[in-house]
């Protein structure tokens, strides 16, 4: 497996330590990122940067991680893309990381069958320190032959595991019915950590019994950080946490499927996103983490939040420290 050629696209947030998990695990991966100087840390790691896209075509497989359906369509069938009319050379597999719609995906699906390329759909969960942590998680759907190729590939970056679906766009509903699942327990974490909060309880001391309970996860150990101390720093943010909603909405109005919690808990993310156009820098304001929501709700309970300023672990310490 270390011997085939292997591409990628997109290096941001995730796209970097990701690949980075590839290359510490030997893998020799050629990088195209629209904004060149992002990838260039890689460089250094082992990884060539090329200059295009269409650089890629002769691999046996590229990944790709970007923000966007649109994106992915871009790079595989835009101008230079990897597999646009007329292009000679095209990848064996492609595996979109990305977390994009279910028609988006089979759009992607089907064109670039019919350019004689396998397509895996193979979405991960967890932010980037979860990835240099080794707790990333990931599905993936498409022809199993295929993904039987890129399995050992993706196990590089995806440390806890691949869950195969099946065939087709199975992996994009999971992804998005996984991200609907996170939005309903952060908000309920929020909630719940406020009126502790507003009895007296400190956010951290709260944090901490759950963690320490039953309902305690990887998930709320690793935001209970920012949640305390209030930082803010941007591992997935509100208006991309919206997209994913509205996804798995869309998804549940097609298939008549009840969804009230998920319905209302958008509504709690539109209200942070509206309270946009207020600030003084609304698109710093945007860009913070999803976590910032809680700021929004203290605001709806009639409080003024500061930070802790405690030392929380995050529960990824001990996995950094073994790697």
């Amino acid at each position: 497996m270390n011997k085939m050629d292997i591409g990628w696209i997109g290096i941001g947030r995730m796209g970097l330590p990701m690949v980075t998990r590839l290359l510490e695990a030997g893998h020799k991966v050629r990088v195209w990122n629209r904004t060149r100087a992002k990838a260039e840390p890689l460089a250094k790691l082992g990884a060539v940067i090329v200059d295009k896209v269409e650089d890629l075509c002769s691999a046996d497989v590229v990944f790709a991680m970007l923000a966007t359906g649109r994106d992915a369509l871009d790079v595989c069938f835009g101008p230079g893309g990897l597999a646009a009319e007329g292009a000679g050379k095209v990848p064996g597999i492609v595996v979109d990381c990305s977390t994009i719609g279910v028609e988006e995906s089979a759009k992607l699906r089907q064109k670039l069958a019919e350019r004689g390329v396998q397509y895996i759909a193979a979405p991960v969960s967890g932010n980037p320190k979860c990835v240099l942590a080794g707790k990333l998680a990931c599905v993936a759907s498409g022809p199993k032959a295929a993904y039987d190729k890129v399995e050992p590939l993706i196990l590089a970056f995806a440390v806890r595991g691949v869950a195969y679906a099946g065939e087709g766009e199975l992996a994009r509903i999971c992804k998005i019915a996984h991200n609907v699942f996170l939005a309903g327990l952060f908000q309920s974490l929020v909630e719940v950590t406020l009126l502790a909060e507003k009895h007296g309880v400190p956010r951290h001391a709260f944090l901490t019994f759950i963690n320490n309970s039953v309902l305690g996860s990887i998930f709320t150990q690793y935001k209970s950080p920012a949640l305390a101390n209030l930082d803010f720093a941007t591992t997935f943010t509100i208006p991309l946490l919206k997209k994913d909603i509205d996804l798995g909405l869309d998804a549940a109005h097609r298939l008549d499927v009840a969804m009230p919690i998920a319905a209302a808990v958008r509504e709690v993310v539109q209200t942070h996103i509206g309270a946009a156009s207020r600030q003084s820098n609304p698109e710093a304001y945007l860009g913070k983490d999803f976590a910032a929501l809680i700021e929004t709700m203290a605001l709806a309970s009639g409080m003024k939040l500061t930070p802790d300023n405690v030392a929380m672990p995050s529960g990824l310490e001990l996995s950094e420290a073994a790697e």
